[in-house]
């Protein structure tokens, strides 16, 4: 039988996984940083044809924007092992039979953050772009900053990687008997709203369109995690 630990050894454990946690993610920056310059390219192009050209206005916003790109594919290349980490943190919490889970929350987890970002990249990016300068017209001449668009990508395809995990989450607090998909379809309607609302914040464009774009697939994955919780609900003895 597992000794449970006092509220001391749980801080300690927590600041170890933190701590691993931190230096995996910070080698794969440093890692990346020698290939951000082909990173920067690869989120260049949705942009393409829209805007021809990024700029940048200061000495230091050079080194800044290859630095986000480094962050970007150091947080993706890191990912596997830092939810290995959250995993090793909470396994103790769990019951001994759902402890084999480990594979399935990495593998899946990971899988759902790539489809995300992917999701992001190819489809809501381009249409948000477009939507964005067709406001300059003739009597305006877009100037991009390529730290401005850098931000504005990056932060949609890491909201987007976060968002597409709602159906892991669904099968693991399932299992753990924190939800229920009887109590996740009477809140639809609260889902609803919450969803709108995230993809408002999410979506940097204020028009319905783009927000659409990332909300109907959020209700698409709430929808789906209703149906996995209901299979992966325990079984009644």
């Amino acid at each position: 039988m597992d000794r449970e630990l006092t509220l001391a050894e749980h801080l300690n454990e927590l600041r170890k996984r933190i701590i691993i946690s931190l230096i995996v993610f910070g080698i794969s920056i440093i890692s990346s940083l020698p290939f951000a310059s082909y990173g920067l390219k690869i989120l260049r192009l949705p942009a393409s044809g829209t805007i021809e050209k990024l700029v940048f206005f200061s000495p230091q916003e050079g080194f800044l924007i290859y630095m986000r790109v480094a962050f970007l594919f150091g947080l993706i290349f890191s990912l596997p092992l830092i939810l290995y980490q959250i995993w090793a943190f909470i396994q103790p919490a769990v019951e001994k039979k759902q402890r084999s889970h480990t594979v399935f929350f990495v593998f899946f987890c990971s899988l759902a953050f790539i489809i995300g970002c992917l999701f992001a990249y190819s489809i809501l990016i381009p249409p948000a772009l477009k939507f964005l300068l067709s406001f300059a017209k003739d009597d305006l001449e877009p100037v991009i900053s390529a730290n401005k668009y850098i931000s504005f990508v990056i932060s949609l395809i890491i909201g987007c990687g976060l968002v597409f995990q709602m159906p892991i989450l669904s099968f693991i607090f399932t299992k753990w008997s924190v939800i229920n998909a009887r109590a996740l379809r009477r809140k639809y309607k609260y889902a609803i709203a919450i969803i709108f609302i995230a993809a408002a914040i999410i979506t940097p464009t204020p028009d319905a369109f783009n927000m659409l774009i990332l909300a109907l697939p959020m209700l698409f994955l709430y929808e789906l995690s209703i149906w996995i919780s209901f299979f992966a609900r325990p079984k009644a003895r």
